[in-house]
């Protein structure tokens, strides 16, 4: 069964502009985020079948609600991420503290190397992507890979609107890619074409990318995403996966979906 962690967006909303899609002026609707959220939530726990841990909310920090950016999860150990904006900063104590009172080993980043977490940092059993320049350092690979035991292959992200890396990147339980091309120079599409075969790219079109087709939750041959992506559901359904289309605009709002609303914890 696959452990997500989860948090409620009880103080979820646009309270500063860090990314392309945020915007003050474009605020979010707090009660249908709710509900959305708890949707999101029963689609994963009663569908898919995966088990949630929840983590408390806290005041004053709206994002962390996006628990892909709590860090990096393998095995009991854990990489806490170390955020590039000062507003998202002060969530790193909360996720470390949960890290460390569940259990986890817990390796820390020096203070002012950033790297965000999971949403920076996706692959493969054999092998895993990095992604940089938007959030992401690239010397933080490096440390990772050698903490974690596992080769990381960067990948510059030259889009601001894929800020990062799973917003425009899902490796698939069956060994296929879901991906958005134009998100990566083109040293970064050589180096995908060249770990992944052909047959094995999905690859979505543009304005389906920007409906962040490709920020899926894969749990075996199940997959949660956001509603409104038909032509990514015709890929993924020819390839035998069973899907789960979620409403999730509230959190595009923010440049947030499906993917990044949870970590895997195994």
């Amino acid at each position: 069964m696959s452990r997500l962690l989860v948090c409620p967006p009880d103080y979820f909303g646009i309270e500063y502009e860090i990314n392309p899609w945020m915007r003050r002026s474009n605020a979010v609707n707090s009660e249908q985020a709710i509900r959305q959220w708890h949707h999101l939530m029963r689609v994963l726990e009663e569908e898919v079948g995966a088990l949630l841990e929840r983590m408390q909310a806290i005041p004053g920090l709206p994002d962390l609600v996006f628990t892909a950016n709590a860090g990096v999860v393998m095995g009991r150990k854990a990489v806490p991420s170390r955020f590039r904006y000062a507003e998202r900063q002060r969530e790193e104590a909360y996720f470390e503290e949960w890290f460390r009172t569940h259990g986890y080993d817990v390796f820390t980043l020096e203070k002012g190397l950033v790297f965000e977490g999971a949403g920076d940092l996706l692959g493969f059993s054999d092998g895993w992507f990095g992604g940089y320049r938007q959030r992401s350092d690239i010397r933080a690979f490096s440390i990772l890979s050698e903490w974690f035991t596992r080769e990381i292959l960067p990948l510059e992200l030259v889009d601001s609107r894929f800020y990062h890396l799973d917003t425009c990147f899902c490796p698939l339980s069956g060994g296929e890619l879901l991906y958005y091309p134009a998100a990566f120079d083109r040293y970064g599409r050589a180096a995908i074409a060249e770990r992944i075969a052909p047959e094995r790219r999905l690859a979505v079109p543009e304005d389906e990318a920007l409906r962040f087709a490709c920020n899926a939750v894969c749990v075996g041959k199940q997959i949660v995403l956001p509603s409104g992506c038909p032509c990514t559901e015709q890929l993924l359904e020819a390839r035998g996966y069973r899907l789960h289309p979620v409403p999730l605009d509230e959190f595009m709002k923010s440049g947030g979906s499906a993917k990044c609303l949870t970590l895997a914890l195994d």
